[in-house]
């Protein structure tokens, strides 16, 4: 047993008396703290018979056949925790294997082998383009497909689903609506969305770990239908979240809202720099206490999944550079530095000379999650 180690306010699993131990096999398969505190020795051993069941639920030895620590873009898996210098309390956590598509359903270039052809090259890499008509009208329908695959998620969300579980379920309602979930393999992701848990900051991976009592979760989805991709994310609050939680995460939403907002001025006056978002974002993120990730931008999409025009969402972005976050082993998910929060929404905009068109736009159906969005 390990002393001192459960919070001061959880119980004893067996007896409900405060705890002061934790059970050393819990703490390393990362299992819910209020499993694994006891307050005596003694108490902790005559709850071992029955306390022992719990470490099956996530031994990498008795998941079903095809889960692992995801490594290296998901091209390799293995049964032990790799090493790292991990930034805050997330651990990742074994995964599934890799979600299968029916045949009838039209992919990307990527879906067999992991490694898109066309984008890489793409002009529209380098310029930004006009779409036709006929293309805007696919896009609306893929991003409103992309809209719906996102508020099922969102309505599963709760203490004790696990991402993996999440992703199934964007899974099965992408396909079922007879599109591609874009990430699944892309570069080698192995999963058809992004998760990304309190300090990820974005491209988690889905897994096996249970989503607790005052976590936050971002799902990002991204659905090819038609020829076309929608992209859409949202950030979610998972039971009870302290207060700080819930600021970060409506501050993140007003910093997306202000950033439509001057995309719309853009129309009204031509010739204003992209880089003037990231302005208005920054300025609204400090002044309510926050900071902007530098690392990661938006972009233009369509028929390429990433292109043209890049759009920095922080101040002073007119230089390349570099920012405060880390990479775990799997090459994918990105952490904050200092192991604190982070917090994303993201829409795909239709930009015009007469205006500007959210695709991806909340629905009369969506989930009510956010709070300062009732009447």
């Amino acid at each position: 047993m390990e002393k001192g180690a459960p919070e001061p306010s959880l119980p004893c699993a067996r007896c409900g008396k405060p705890a002061a131990l934790q059970c050393p096999k819990c703490a390393e398969l990362k299992l819910p703290r209020e499993d694994a505190a006891f307050c005596t020795q003694d108490c902790f051993k005559a709850a071992w018979s029955s306390h022992k069941s719990v470490h099956k639920k996530l031994d990498p030895q008795q998941l079903p056949e095809g889960w692992g620590y995801c490594l290296r873009k998901g091209r390799s898996r293995t049964l032990k925790l790799p090493a790292f210098g991990w930034t805050g309390p997330l651990r990742p956590y074994p995964i599934s294997k890799m979600r299968m598509v029916p045949d009838e359903i039209e992919k990307p270039d990527w879906a067999v082998d992991g490694i898109p052809k066309i984008e890489p090259d793409s002009d529209l890499q380098k310029r930004v383009e006009i779409k036709t008509p006929e293309l805007i009208e696919r896009m609306r329908e893929t991003c409103r497909i992309a809209r719906e695959v996102l508020d099922a998620g969102a309505r599963i969300i709760k203490p004790g689903i696990t991402t993996d579980e999440i992703d199934r379920v964007i899974h099965e309602e992408t396909i079922a609506r007879g599109g591609y979930p874009s990430p699944l393999n892309y570069h080698f992701f192995p999963k058809s969305c992004c998760t990304s848990v309190n300090e990820v900051i974005c491209h988690g991976i889905p897994d096996a770990r249970k989503l607790e009592d005052g976590d936050i979760v971002n799902i990002d989805v991204t659905v090819y239908y038609k020829g076309v991709h929608g992209d859409l994310n949202e950030t979610y609050f998972v039971g009870n979240v302290d207060e700080a939680s819930k600021q970060l995460v409506r501050c993140t939403y007003e910093c997306l809202e202000k950033a439509i907002a001057i995309v719309l001025y853009y129309v009204l006056k031509p010739g204003v720099r992209f880089r003037e978002v990231g302005e208005i974002i920054n300025r609204h993120a400090s002044m309510s206490g926050f900071s902007v990730v530098k690392s990661y931008c938006g972009h233009g999409i369509g028929e390429l999944f990433h292109c043209a025009p890049n759009i920095p969402h922080y101040s002073r972005n007119k230089a390349v550079g570099v920012w405060q976050d880390r990479l775990w082993p799997d090459e994918w998910t990105a952490v904050t530095a200092d192991g604190k929060r982070s917090a994303q929404f993201e829409h795909t905009l239709l930009v015009t000379e007469t205006g500007c068109e959210v695709l991806t736009a909340r629905l009369p159906s969506s989930p009510d999650v956010y709070p300062w969005l009732k009447p």
